[in-house]
């Protein structure tokens, strides 16, 4: 990759090519229990509006991250759980670092002082990208999904902000 990729907030006018990752993603089978991909009204509505960000290389969407609220209750105002996905010819190239990098910071930045992820047991790749990042192992949940008629187990991680106290 001789370009730069740049780290840029997404908006509606993104959403088919969000989408269209996302898609991606549930296609493999360990990146969500979701089998269709909402429309940009049902999604927007349970994902928090700020901290929205894709990767852009040669004005093309190669990947994105969001945050959604664990809660609507007042106490966890500050904790929210990641989602990340990057399109399919693009992965293990560290496009994940860089947008979960500045996640991070873009959350602190905006008074969240825990992330977790729910991450499917057997996708390795993410567990690591996540714990490369300061996310620790704090449990899993056995079988709490069924995907095509298989059961999957979860693992759940969670990052303290070490700068919101």
């Amino acid at each position: 990759m001789k370009s730069k990729i740049e780290i840029l907030t997404f908006s509606e006018e993104d959403w088919q090519d969000i989408a269209k990752i996302y898609k991606e993603g549930i296609d493999t089978g360990m990146a969500t229990f979701e089998t269709r991909i909402p429309k940009w009204e049902q999604w927007n509505q349970v994902h928090i509006g700020s901290c929205r960000l894709k990767a852009v290389l040669n004005n093309e969407i190669i990947g994105w991250a969001a945050l959604a609220p664990v809660s609507t209750r007042d106490v966890y105002r500050g904790v929210a759980e990641i989602s990340i996905y990057i399109t399919s010819n693009r992965r293990n190239l560290g496009i994940g670092k860089l947008l979960l990098t500045k996640l991070i910071e873009e959350s602190e930045k905006k008074g969240f002082w825990t992330l977790q992820a729910g991450i499917f047991s057997n996708n390795k790749a993410s567990i690591d990208l996540h714990t490369s990042l300061g996310f620790r192992v704090i449990g899993y949940r056995e079988k709490i999904g069924k995907l095509s008629n298989i059961w999957y187990d979860n693992t759940i991680l969670e990052r303290r902000s070490k700068t919101i106290m």
